[in-house]
């Protein structure tokens, strides 16, 4: 069953997206809950003419995202938090902390947009993950130390 995303879905796709999922899930969940339409004939002819406007605007968002990647590849940011003895953080260092400091140094971040290749329960350097856009991704490295 083809279906068309309205909105990003993590592991299945972008908005605008055409993928094709099983029926019980297209028909059950992602329909019902007006994260998807049903991709027909016309629906995909709508969606044609609606990216094709939209493509400029798009554009121009990724290139605001390529600039913005540029200025990151730079940026090392270091992360406070508290710590035991032997080095391990009491809880763990989150997005929201990473979108803060990223906001501090003039950055503006969705906190939704950043993963992490290895969860921080330590002290030490890490690596964050960016999508700025669907084709823009950067790594950050950021440091936890003991506050």
């Amino acid at each position: 069953m083809e279906v068309i995303l309205k909105q990003d879905i993590k592991n299945l796709g972008e908005k605008d997206d055409i993928v094709v999922v099983k029926p019980g899930y297209g028909r059950n969940f992602l329909i019902p809950q007006g994260y998807a339409t049903l991709a027909t004939v016309s629906a995909k002819k709508v969606l044609a003419e609606n990216i094709k406007q939209a493509q400029f605007k798009q554009d121009k968002i990724k290139k605001d995202a390529s600039e913005l990647a540029t200025k990151l590849e730079s940026v090392k940011l270091t992360i406070g938090a508290k710590a035991g003895e032997s080095g391990k953080i009491f809880g763990k260092v989150n997005s929201i902390q990473i979108a803060e400091a990223l906001k501090s140094q003039g950055y503006d971040v969705d906190r939704r947009r950043i993963t992490f290749e290895e969860e921080p329960k330590q002290l030490g350097e890490y690596v964050a993950n960016l999508n700025l856009h669907k084709e823009v991704k950067v790594q950050v490295s950021f440091e936890v130390i003991s506050e």
